[in-house]
């Protein structure tokens, strides 16, 4: 495909000799690599536009157009207009490798991987390509990978950070049994790290019910559960499952609360036949902020989302993809700074960076340590039908002692 011109020529030397320190030369002067012509600068996005989670990825999608136009109308980074190359995996593997290898040549670094199973057959490519790659996940097993881009608190710290909010507000106390319904991967079982760290040390017995990706029926999980005699549940699953557990609860008359994950929610839940139950009975636990926001940042996608998208329905996802655009982008501007665009500058630039600030849509963010989290605080958020998106802020971003005692820090 050809890569068309973004701006006069005189326009983009001016805004690269601006927004990268350089002179009017700056452009021969940058290195480049994949991804990067004289005009434009290319990011890919592999993700699942088509099948069971096309609801999140083409919401997360919006938010990194948002960010995206802006950076755009700014006259882009380093002279060069930034544009995406999309490809979907339907969530298929084979799809996905097949979309992979014909994006990656094309792009300076992929913006987007989506999918467990994708990731995990794709991952070995990165590491031999050195793409900067931003998964759609928040699994600590990635953190060791130094060309993965997590942005924002692994499910772990999730967890642990959820189960302390509850503590806190006297819902659980130290020997209370918490249960734990969680999707066996690497999403699912992190998130039970979490759980099994907090009961470790609160004395408190966690009763695991592993499950399946595409478990419909959550009946004889949440059965056990009860009669466990749980006094909280944590949910790492789909938000179908997580539709589904909350609807047999409330079919029991059990008014136990649920901590989701972040993963596990879709305000498409609020109009299902269990919205009432859902409404009432969880919390959110995520590291994003939600669309209702009130800090600098949440405004800021609210604002631009309405405007951009005004017929459409907002979910945090779209918090989400504008954050990582934000962040990725960020990147990509100090690698202009030192007059580096290959892959290699801009893995230079990624673990260069530190307390990058995204104005509450997350903490600040710390890459410099490979294997660390690159925050370890969370928003807890209700499920409120009223509300954009679905969610409101209950307490504003935080760190348990816990999560500190666990030895597991973003600096």
């Amino acid at each position: 495909m050809p890569f068309r011109r973004a701006l006069p020529t005189a326009l983009a030397l001016a805004v690269l000799a601006a927004g990268c320190g350089a002179g009017d030369d700056a452009k021969a002067q940058v290195k480049t690599g994949p991804g990067v012509t004289d005009d434009t600068i290319s990011l890919g996005i592999l993700s699942d536009m088509t099948g069971p989670f096309k609801a999140s990825a083409l919401t997360r999608i919006k938010g990194y157009e948002l960010y995206l136009d802006q950076v755009n109308e700014r006259g882009g980074i380093c002279g060069r207009r930034v544009q995406l190359k999309q490809k979907d995996h339907a969530y298929d593997v084979q799809k996905a490798l097949d979309g992979y290898f014909e994006l990656e040549p094309q792009v300076l670094g992929l913006l987007e991987l989506a999918g467990t199973p994708m990731t995990t057959a794709i991952e070995p490519d990165i590491m031999q390509t050195r793409t900067l790659t931003a998964p759609a996940s928040w699994s600590a097993q990635l953190l060791g990978n130094p060309h993965m881009m997590i942005v924002g608190t692994t499910y772990d710290l999730d967890v642990i950070n959820g189960l302390d909010h509850y503590k806190r507000r006297g819902v659980i106390k130290d020997g209370d049994t918490i249960g734990h319904v969680y999707v066996q991967g690497s999403y699912g079982d992190n998130a039970l790290e979490g759980s099994e760290f907090v009961g470790k040390q609160w004395n408190m017995p966690v009763v695991k019910q592993p499950i399946g990706e595409t478990t419909a029926d959550l009946s004889a999980q949440v059965a056990a559960l009860k009669a466990a005699g749980a006094k909280a549940v944590v949910l790492s699953t789909t938000p179908a499952q997580t539709a589904a557990a909350v609807g047999v609860a409330a079919a029991l008359k059990w008014d136990v609360p649920f901590m989701v994950n972040v993963v596990g929610f879709d305000p498409a839940i609020l109009k299902s036949p269990v919205a009432a139950a859902v409404q009432k009975q969880v919390s959110v636990v995520t590291s994003v902020a939600p669309f209702t926001g009130t800090q600098a940042g949440p405004r800021e996608v609210a604002a631009a989302f309405g405007k951009r998208f005004p017929n459409d329905e907002p979910a945090i996802y779209v918090d989400h993809g504008y954050t990582v655009a934000m962040v990725f982008l960020a990147v990509v501007e100090k690698a202009c700074k030192n007059g580096d665009l290959t892959r290699d500058g801009l893995l230079k630039a990624f673990h260069d960076t530190n307390g990058l600030d995204t104005r509450g849509l997350t903490s600040p963010l710390h890459y410099s340590l490979v294997g660390r989290p690159s925050s370890t605080q969370s928003y807890i958020t209700k499920v409120d039908a009223n509300a954009p998106g679905g969610l409101t802020t209950v307490e504003e971003l935080f760190e348990s002692d816990l999560v500190k005692a666990k030895g597991t820090r973003a600096r």
